[in-house]
């Protein structure tokens, strides 16, 4: 029994070596002893598994062919059995020999179909010629035949019954193939849709083993590869069937790691570790190697069809995950292409923008501290106003600054509580420009007691923003409109002026950070373009939406929401800190 299992071993390993010519056809020259060892090493530790392996292999093959044989046989016997029933009574209704030899005929086509080797089909065709001989020639229940023609009748009979049987068999075979190819191909092609479809490198090597499990039959390992090494397995198992302990994982890992520093195919069916469970693939495109590919080998080998449309898959794999990586380093480039721009644009901001009130400051500073005795009372006056709203300005900067930093990173704490939206417009107005005096500002409330949830600190710096803009960028007399209201689970908040506007491109770009435009300021004063990619930002943290839209028949309108705060009986009212 040993010595037989010995011969079948050497036999597979025969055939396992001739599955992939092109590359496994010479082995693979030593490069380093200490690889070599540990080569050693593996084959013979996986030896004996081998050939425990090996036994259960022939086992199970000779029970499953003990059971088709039984089954192909009993079929046959039947059928000889019903046609010789059906060649009885036609011959006691008086049909001729021609057409009972019609039904031993169809009896052969029929074994043909429903076996699995053409053996059964060549034995039915003797079978039924003697059959025929048997019963239904003169004279009956013997195996002479007194017509002399009946020899050449049988000869024929024969032939017709062997060749018919043949070709159906042929054609049974050539529609399970055909059937096969239908399926393997429709695989193909699903796949080749999901990984069109899959997003990040996980979803596609997921959908690539449940592909190719589902397409094989077998167990399937992928071994994803980051900074030229293996990373940790992933297994698609069938439901029948257990994978390898931990220990044989361990060795198979090794396969895997040669397979990736040689570029070649190893494992189960090769020159290279033949005594591997799996057979090892590299998925990669060109040079680049995306992870390492393993096939569990356990009945039988690969065959061509499924060779060709697994390397098919792979390639499908490799470049689903090149385009992947193309994507990640696209968006990396994007993000330090505008972290790089926000970078110049701030650098250009503070060295042309904020030097500007820094100037102003630092020449009325000197002008007061040299020239005091000869400015009279408005003079003075008017250079202390300059330099208080040149720092009013720094301020409310380096404030903005802050807030859409901290918003951004959520290092921000946020006190949300219901609110009256009148005491936080009315605690926005306060602090507001100084040059609001210059402008018509109006506030209209649909509902004098309107809440909102919000954290009420925010909501005022971003009403004054809001405010600031419009006195910015509007002239001198404008009219500057806040309204409130509710729409549904809504508070709506707008603000509104008359001033040249807001173009759709601008309208594009307007709440992202240090975007400017090209509108100029009425005081000739520059932005850093900060405000409101700070309103943007607050309402996003609330749950709301800010919007641009224009005003009619000129001008600008800012409407964002909060969600809307209801009060009840049992609530206590709190203090908002609004118009301390």
């Amino acid at each position: 029994m040993y010595e037989m299992l010995k011969k079948f071993d050497a036999f597979c390993d025969a055939n396992r070596q001739n599955l992939w010519l092109e590359e496994d056809a010479v082995p693979e020259e030593k490069e380093e002893s200490a690889e070599q060892v540990m080569d050693d090493c593996l084959s013979s530790s996986v030896s004996a598994e081998r050939n425990g392996r090996l036994e259960k292999l022939l086992a199970a093959f000779q029970r499953e062919k003990k059971v088709q044989n039984f089954r192909d046989l009993f079929t046959s016997i039947l059928i000889l059995l019903a046609a010789s029933v059906m060649g009885y009574f036609f011959n006691s209704l008086g049909f001729a020999n021609a057409n009972i030899m019609t039904v031993f005929v169809f009896a052969v086509q029929l074994i043909a179909v429903l076996t699995n080797h053409r053996t059964y089909s060549m034995i039915a065709a003797v079978l039924s010629v003697l059959i025929f001989n048997f019963l239904f020639t003169t004279p009956r229940y013997t195996f002479h035949a007194y017509g002399e023609g009946y020899p050449v009748t049988f000869l024929i009979m024969f032939g017709i019954a062997f060749l018919t049987g043949t070709l159906a068999l042929k054609l049974k075979n050539q529609a399970k193939q055909s059937e096969m190819v239908a399926f393997r191909t429709k695989i193909l092609f699903d796949t080749n849709q999901i990984l069109q479809c899959a997003r990040g490198r996980e979803e596609i090597i997921s959908k690539t083993g449940q592909q190719l499990r589902k397409l094989l039959g077998r167990n399937v390992i992928f071994y994803s590869v980051k900074d030229h090494e293996l990373e940790k397995s992933k297994v698609f198992m069938m439901e029948d069937r257990e994978w390898s302990e931990q220990q044989k994982l361990k060795k198979e890992k090794y396969v895997a790691e040669w397979v990736l520093k040689h570029r070649k195919r190893a494992g189960a069916g090769t020159g290279n570790f033949p005594g591997a469970e799996c057979l090892y693939l590299t998925v990669g495109v060109n040079e680049t190697v995306y992870g390492v590919l393993g096939i569990s080998i356990e009945k039988k080998q690969l065959e061509s069809f499924e060779k060709s449309i697994l390397q098919a898959i792979i390639g499908e794999c490799a470049l689903a995950l090149e385009n992947e990586q193309i994507t990640i380093e696209k968006e990396k480039a994007a993000i330090l292409a505008k972290n790089e721009q926000l970078r110049s644009n701030l650098l250009r901001a503070i060295s042309h923008d904020l030097r500007t009130p820094l100037t102003s400051i630092s020449g009325n500073a000197s002008n007061l501290l040299s020239n005091a005795d000869y400015f009279d009372k408005e003079t003075k006056k008017q250079l202390y106003l300059d330099i208080y709203d040149d720092s009013m300005w720094l301020i409310n900067l380096i404030e903005n600054m802050l807030s859409v930093t901290r918003l951004e990173e959520g290092r921000m704490n946020l006190n949300i509580s219901v609110e009256l939206v009148d005491d936080v417009i009315q605690e926005a107005l306060r602090h507001v420009d100084r040059k609001k005096d210059e402008h018509t500002i109006t506030v209209e409330h649909e509902d004098e007691l309107l809440l909102a949830r919000m954290d009420s600190r925010l909501i005022v710096q971003m009403v004054i923003n809001l405010v600031d803009n419009a006195i910015k960028y509007t002239q001198k007399g404008s009219h500057i409109d806040i309204r409130t209201g509710r729409e549904g689970k809504n508070a709506v908040i707008s603000v509104a002026d008359d001033g040249p506007g807001i173009s759709d491109e601008m309208k594009e770009h307007i709440f992202e950070t240090f975007y400017t435009g090209t509108n100029k300021i009425a005081d000739s004063r520059r932005s850093l373009g900060l405000g409101l990619a700070l309103c943007k930002s607050i309402v996003n943290v609330h749950g709301g939406e800010i919007k641009v839209s224009d005003a009619h028949p000129h001008g600008a309108v800012f409407q964002f929401t909060l969600p809307a705060g209801e009060v009840y009986l049992y609530e206590q009212t709190t203090d908002t800190g609004c118009g301390r």
